[in-house]
């Protein structure tokens, strides 16, 4: 495996966030939640804490 813990991790946040139907009529906590991640993780170097800290919580190994 070649990529990087952080595209990893930043595919997956994708994913969700693809696969989720969009609920037009309400926010869903979770789409912002992921949506939030997305943005954080798209703001940190690769080797910062934040990569590892939202793989073990989106279960990316």
């Amino acid at each position: 495996m070649t990529d990087s813990l952080k595209t990893r991790v930043r595919e997956k946040l994708l994913r969700q966030l693809a696969e989720d139907a969009p609920d037009d009529e309400h926010d869903d906590p979770r789409q912002i939640s992921v949506a939030g991640d997305l943005d954080a993780l798209d703001s940190v170097a690769e080797d910062d804490p934040l990569v590892e800290e939202l793989a073990a919580r989106y279960l990316v190994f």
